[in-house]
Protein backbone atom coordinates (compact mmCIF):
# COMPACT_ATOMS: atom_id res chain seq x y z
CA UNK A 1 0.00 0.00 0.00
CA UNK A 2 1.46 3.35 -1.04
CA UNK A 3 2.20 5.72 1.87
CA UNK A 4 0.02 8.83 1.93
CA UNK A 5 2.07 11.95 1.30
CA UNK A 6 1.92 14.42 4.18
CA UNK A 7 0.78 17.87 3.06
CA UNK A 8 3.49 20.49 3.58
CA UNK A 9 2.66 23.11 6.18
CA UNK A 10 2.10 26.57 4.72
CA UNK A 11 3.59 29.28 6.94
CA UNK A 12 2.96 32.99 6.44
CA UNK A 13 5.57 35.50 7.64
CA UNK A 14 4.69 39.11 8.38
CA UNK A 15 7.46 41.29 9.74
CA UNK A 16 7.58 44.92 10.67
CA UNK A 17 8.72 47.48 13.18
CA UNK A 18 5.32 47.10 14.89
CA UNK A 19 5.61 50.33 16.88
CA UNK A 20 2.85 49.51 17.55
CA UNK A 21 1.29 46.65 15.62
CA UNK A 22 -2.29 47.58 14.73
CA UNK A 23 -5.53 46.30 13.23
CA UNK A 24 -4.28 46.98 9.69
CA UNK A 25 -1.35 44.59 10.18
CA UNK A 26 -3.64 41.91 11.60
CA UNK A 27 -6.10 42.28 8.72
CA UNK A 28 -3.28 41.80 6.19
CA UNK A 29 -2.10 38.68 8.04
CA UNK A 30 -5.61 37.26 8.22
CA UNK A 31 -6.45 38.00 4.58
CA UNK A 32 -3.23 36.32 3.44
CA UNK A 33 -3.98 33.33 5.66
CA UNK A 34 -7.52 33.04 4.34
CA UNK A 35 -6.81 33.64 0.65
CA UNK A 36 -3.81 31.28 0.45
CA UNK A 37 -4.87 28.62 2.97
CA UNK A 38 -1.95 29.26 5.30
CA UNK A 39 -1.77 27.01 8.34
CA UNK A 40 -0.32 29.76 10.53
CA UNK A 41 1.18 33.22 10.29
CA UNK A 42 4.31 34.29 12.15
CA UNK A 43 4.30 37.92 13.30
CA UNK A 44 7.92 39.06 13.56
CA UNK A 45 8.86 42.38 15.17
CA UNK A 46 12.13 43.71 13.79
CA UNK A 47 15.21 43.73 15.98
CA UNK A 48 17.37 46.79 15.43
CA UNK A 49 15.29 49.08 13.22
CA UNK A 50 18.38 50.67 11.65
CA UNK A 51 16.33 52.13 8.78
CA UNK A 52 14.40 54.25 11.30
CA UNK A 53 17.39 55.47 13.31
CA UNK A 54 16.85 59.03 12.09
CA UNK A 55 13.27 59.21 13.35
CA UNK A 56 12.84 62.18 15.72
CA UNK A 57 11.36 59.90 18.37
CA UNK A 58 13.28 56.67 18.64
CA UNK A 59 11.63 53.33 18.00
CA UNK A 60 10.47 51.55 21.15
CA UNK A 61 12.90 48.87 22.40
CA UNK A 62 12.60 45.52 20.65
CA UNK A 63 11.37 43.73 23.77
CA UNK A 64 8.56 46.28 24.18
CA UNK A 65 7.47 45.87 20.57
CA UNK A 66 7.65 42.10 20.98
CA UNK A 67 5.39 42.30 24.04
CA UNK A 68 2.89 44.51 22.19
CA UNK A 69 2.81 42.05 19.29
CA UNK A 70 2.10 39.17 21.68
CA UNK A 71 -0.72 41.15 23.27
CA UNK A 72 -2.19 41.98 19.85
CA UNK A 73 -2.04 38.38 18.62
CA UNK A 74 -3.75 37.26 21.81
CA UNK A 75 -5.10 33.71 21.83
CA UNK A 76 -5.87 33.55 18.10
CA UNK A 77 -4.32 30.20 17.23
CA UNK A 78 -3.39 30.87 13.58
CA UNK A 79 -1.16 33.77 14.69
CA UNK A 80 2.18 33.13 16.39
CA UNK A 81 4.74 35.69 17.49
CA UNK A 82 8.42 35.05 16.78
CA UNK A 83 11.39 36.67 18.53
CA UNK A 84 13.80 35.51 15.82
CA UNK A 85 14.84 39.06 14.90
CA UNK A 86 14.58 40.55 18.38
CA UNK A 87 17.19 38.06 19.59
CA UNK A 88 19.59 38.59 16.67
CA UNK A 89 22.36 41.12 17.41
CA UNK A 90 23.12 43.95 14.99
CA UNK A 91 21.12 44.82 11.89
CA UNK A 92 18.54 42.29 10.79
CA UNK A 93 17.89 41.42 7.17
CA UNK A 94 14.93 39.60 5.67
CA UNK A 95 17.05 37.04 3.82
CA UNK A 96 18.65 35.94 7.10
CA UNK A 97 15.30 35.57 8.82
CA UNK A 98 13.76 33.64 5.94
CA UNK A 99 16.74 31.30 5.59
CA UNK A 100 16.73 30.62 9.33
CA UNK A 101 13.01 29.88 9.27
CA UNK A 102 13.51 27.56 6.29
CA UNK A 103 16.23 25.72 8.20
CA UNK A 104 13.87 25.35 11.16
CA UNK A 105 10.99 24.24 8.91
CA UNK A 106 12.64 22.41 5.98
CA UNK A 107 9.45 20.63 4.86
CA UNK A 108 7.24 23.72 5.03
CA UNK A 109 6.32 26.26 2.38
CA UNK A 110 7.13 29.83 3.39
CA UNK A 111 5.00 32.79 2.29
CA UNK A 112 6.56 36.22 2.90
CA UNK A 113 3.80 38.84 3.30
CA UNK A 114 4.69 42.39 2.24
CA UNK A 115 2.93 45.53 1.09
CA UNK A 116 2.50 45.73 -2.67
CA UNK A 117 4.40 49.04 -2.68
CA UNK A 118 7.40 47.11 -1.34
CA UNK A 119 7.62 45.01 -4.51
CA UNK A 120 9.04 47.97 -6.44
CA UNK A 121 12.03 48.19 -4.08
CA UNK A 122 12.78 44.54 -3.31
CA UNK A 123 15.56 44.24 -5.88
CA UNK A 124 17.48 46.84 -3.83
CA UNK A 125 17.24 44.79 -0.62
CA UNK A 126 20.19 42.87 0.76
CA UNK A 127 20.52 39.54 -1.11
CA UNK A 128 17.18 39.57 -2.98
CA UNK A 129 17.98 36.31 -4.76
CA UNK A 130 18.25 34.50 -1.43
CA UNK A 131 14.85 35.89 -0.41
CA UNK A 132 13.12 34.65 -3.54
CA UNK A 133 14.89 31.28 -3.36
CA UNK A 134 13.29 30.28 -0.07
CA UNK A 135 9.78 31.74 -0.18
CA UNK A 136 6.77 32.80 -2.16
CA UNK A 137 5.95 36.50 -1.80
CA UNK A 138 2.38 37.59 -1.06
CA UNK A 139 1.82 41.26 -1.83
CA UNK A 140 -0.99 43.04 0.02
CA UNK A 141 -2.75 45.18 -2.58
CA UNK A 142 -4.32 48.48 -1.60
CA UNK A 143 -5.50 50.44 -4.63
CA UNK A 144 -4.56 53.77 -3.06
CA UNK A 145 -0.96 52.68 -2.46
CA UNK A 146 0.23 51.17 -5.71
CA UNK A 147 -0.38 51.52 -9.44
CA UNK A 148 -1.59 48.10 -10.67
CA UNK A 149 0.33 48.49 -13.94
CA UNK A 150 3.58 49.36 -12.16
CA UNK A 151 3.06 46.43 -9.79
CA UNK A 152 2.48 44.05 -12.73
CA UNK A 153 5.55 45.37 -14.54
CA UNK A 154 7.87 44.99 -11.55
CA UNK A 155 6.44 41.59 -10.62
CA UNK A 156 7.19 40.30 -14.11
CA UNK A 157 10.71 41.77 -13.92
CA UNK A 158 11.39 40.05 -10.57
CA UNK A 159 10.04 36.77 -11.92
CA UNK A 160 12.35 37.09 -14.91
CA UNK A 161 15.48 38.26 -13.05
CA UNK A 162 15.22 36.22 -9.84
CA UNK A 163 12.72 33.44 -10.51
CA UNK A 164 10.46 35.11 -7.93
CA UNK A 165 6.99 33.78 -7.15
CA UNK A 166 4.75 36.75 -6.33
CA UNK A 167 0.97 36.72 -5.82
CA UNK A 168 -1.44 39.48 -4.73
CA UNK A 169 -3.48 39.57 -1.53
CA UNK A 170 -6.65 41.64 -1.71
CA UNK A 171 -7.15 43.82 1.37
CA UNK A 172 -9.64 46.56 2.26
CA UNK A 173 -8.50 50.17 2.12
CA UNK A 174 -8.18 50.81 5.85
CA UNK A 175 -6.12 53.92 6.53
CA UNK A 176 -4.41 53.06 9.79
CA UNK A 177 -0.74 53.72 10.52
CA UNK A 178 1.54 53.23 13.51
CA UNK A 179 2.53 56.91 13.22
CA UNK A 180 -1.11 57.95 13.57
CA UNK A 181 -1.53 55.74 16.65
CA UNK A 182 1.63 57.06 18.33
CA UNK A 183 0.55 60.65 17.73
CA UNK A 184 -2.97 60.08 19.03
CA UNK A 185 -1.68 58.29 22.12
CA UNK A 186 0.86 61.07 22.75
CA UNK A 187 -1.97 63.61 22.98
CA UNK A 188 -4.25 61.36 24.99
CA UNK A 189 -6.65 60.75 22.09
CA UNK A 190 -8.51 57.48 21.66
CA UNK A 191 -6.88 54.60 19.76
CA UNK A 192 -9.95 52.42 20.22
CA UNK A 193 -10.65 50.22 17.18
CA UNK A 194 -7.18 51.05 15.80
CA UNK A 195 -5.51 48.37 17.91
CA UNK A 196 -6.95 45.32 19.71
CA UNK A 197 -8.59 46.14 23.04
CA UNK A 198 -5.88 44.48 25.13
CA UNK A 199 -3.17 46.46 23.36
CA UNK A 200 -5.14 49.68 23.80
CA UNK A 201 -5.16 49.02 27.55
CA UNK A 202 -1.41 48.37 27.54
CA UNK A 203 -0.66 51.61 25.67
CA UNK A 204 -2.83 53.65 28.05
CA UNK A 205 -1.58 51.99 31.23
CA UNK A 206 2.12 52.19 30.37
CA UNK A 207 1.95 55.61 28.70
CA UNK A 208 4.74 54.54 26.36
CA UNK A 209 3.84 57.08 23.68
CA UNK A 210 3.26 60.02 26.01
Amino acid sequence: MREQKIKAERIGILGGTFDPIHIGHLIIAEQARDQYQLDRVLLIPSGHSYFKDNRSKKVQPAQVRLEMTKIAAGSYKPFEVSDIEVNRPGNTYSFETLEELKTQNPESELFFIVGADTICSMRTWREPQRIFDVCTVLAAMREDQVDPEEFKKETEALERDFGARIYPVSIPNIGISSTQIRERAAFGKSVHYLVPDALESYIIETGIYK
